[in-house]
């Protein structure tokens, strides 16, 4: 009999597994449910080349509007300006990509009992939930300045919080603004306002603070996917991410499949992504606290170093791993040595 993964939700975590446990000979019964998707999203080169090698598509997004340089200010210091290499994709391209690639579900029997079932949307089966900070976010659609770079992107924080622009090669680019309206920050951007010409009405608000559940797998689940654990975008890391929690949740349902222990794999898979959550904190602790002394800023890095210590605690009642990712599998520590 074909063991069967019930996978509920859609995005990259979703897809990125669905294709992973279908290539394992794991049969598939899928729920896609709803979701809002985000405008824009810049796919840095490692996380596109991360998505190409896990999906075998070696020319994905090659058509699309790249960004070479990144020019950032922050802080009190002038503006920096390096190499950058991403595409801008919107989450619905980057949605249809996925969802034609190669795939074959099996439909759902009622005599069978799933292997597993993967959350990429609510409800879970534990809804509790940890959030490091409250940071709301909105984005509008401007046109550009004519002598804006077209293949530039600029990031730049300013007292009542931050601004990414990102051309999308058609004259005009997305204007993600985090603490408040793209008008309100623009207005105390020196860098970014001259930039653009006019900018249109935002968005509805949506929540770009890092948070998780704060039980991501149990008996006979996983959570994946940014409606169970997601990243600030001020690290631009959150399509790697999901496509990481894939990687691994596809290797623990397979590990599972072939007799490893359930709750060991569980330890694992919790263990695991509370330390990249961890990472992620450590990692945006800088930003928050070298962007500056006003009000917003104090209250997120607080927020970030909460959040850290929260999950340094946690790690710490966790056991050391058994289990190492080689490749797309998980293998036992004492049989890898």
């Amino acid at each position: 009999m074909t063991d069967r993964v019930i996978l509920r939700g859609r995005g990259v975590a979703v897809s990125t597994a669905a294709h992973l446990m279908h290539r394992a000979g794991l049969a598939v019964d899928h729920e896609p449910g709803t979701r809002r998707p985000v405008p824009v999203i810049m796919l840095s080169d490692p996380a596109l080349a991360l998505l190409r090698d896990v999906h075998d598509q070696p020319q994905m997004f090659a058509n699309k509007t790249r960004i070479e340089r990144r020019v950032v200010r922050w802080g009190t210091g002038d503006p920096v300006e390096m190499p950058h290499g991403a595409v801008v994709v919107s989450e619905d391209d980057l949605n249809a990509v996925l969802d034609m690639l190669p795939r074959k579900n099996h439909p759902t029997s009622g005599e069978t009992k799933a292997l597993m079932t993967l959350h990429g949307m609510s409800p879970f089966p534990v809804e509790k939930r940890q959030r490091f900070g409250e940071r709301l976010s909105m984005t509008a659609r401007v046109m550009l300045a004519a002598d804006a770079p077209p293949a530039t992107c600029w990031i730049e924080a300013v007292e009542g919080g931050w601004l990414f622009l990102i051309p999308d090669g058609s004259g005009g680019a997305w204007l993600l603004a985090v603490g408040d309206t793209p008008e309100a920050l623009a207005t105390q951007a020196p860098m970014i306002a001259p930039l653009i010409d006019t900018i249109g009405s935002a968005g509805p608000a949506f929540d770009t603070s890092p948070r998780m559940l704060e039980h991501l797998a149990g008996d006979g689940w996983l959570a994946c996917g940014t409606a169970a654990l997601a990243f600030d975008p001020i690290c631009g890391d959150g399509t790697a991410q999901a496509t990481r929690e894939a990687i691994l949740a596809s290797a623990v349902v397979t590990a599972l499949s072939r007799g490893e222990d359930p709750a060991a794999l569980t330890m694992h898979y919790n263990s695991m992504l509370l330390a990249a959550m961890r990472r992620h904190l450590q990692l945006s602790l800088p930003f928050y606290g070298g962007a500056g002394s006003a009000h917003w800023w104090r209250e997120q890095y607080t927020a970030a170093r909460a959040g850290y210590d929260w999950c340094t605690e946690r790690l710490a009642t966790m056991p050391e791993p058994r289990f190492a990712l080689h490749g797309f599998d998980l293998v036992r520590r004492d049989l890898a040595a």
